[in-house]
């Protein structure tokens, strides 16, 4: 699908369109909400949208695993808008920020992935690490990628 993907800064004009489509996608079907502090805890983060003519269709955070990362970046809070999923936008998303660790001397990705999502991160050479665990109310599994 065509767009063009950006960072944006935390907070910045287009952070609460990014948050709303968090929730919608993430938290709302779970019956969650985000906190000022969890939110408040991703200010030093990396936040990539994919925009298509100034709408955000979808998004991810990246930053690098404290203390002494080693090269290790962990991805989170991937987000496509509803109407535009299987469209290949968070295949993009996913490569474009592959290359951006890269480029900051990463040598690893880590995510966790809800059981839905495990194909979808299987078909782009992650791989999952140990045993399932519950985290907000899903299966999730630790996954990885040398990059």
């Amino acid at each position: 699908m065509n767009g063009e993907i950006r960072k944006i800064e935390f907070q910045g004009p287009e952070f609460k369109g990014w948050l709303q489509l968090r929730f919608l996608v993430l938290r709302e079907p779970l019956g969650l909400s985000y906190s000022e502090e969890d939110i408040a805890k991703e200010f030093d983060q990396f936040h990539f949208c994919f925009f298509r003519e100034d709408k955000i269709l979808g998004g991810l955070i990246i930053h690098p695993v404290e203390p002494e990362s080693d090269g290790v970046f962990k991805m989170r809070q991937v987000a496509v808008d509803p109407d535009f999923q299987g469209q290949g936008i968070g295949t993009q998303l996913v490569l474009f920020c592959e290359d951006f660790v890269r480029g900051w001397g990463g040598t690893r990705l880590t995510l966790h992935s809800r059981i839905g999502a495990r194909p979808f991160y299987e078909k782009l050479g992650y791989q999952s690490l140990g045993e399932p665990f519950v985290e907000v109310g899903l299966i999730h599994f630790l996954m990885e990628k040398e990059l």
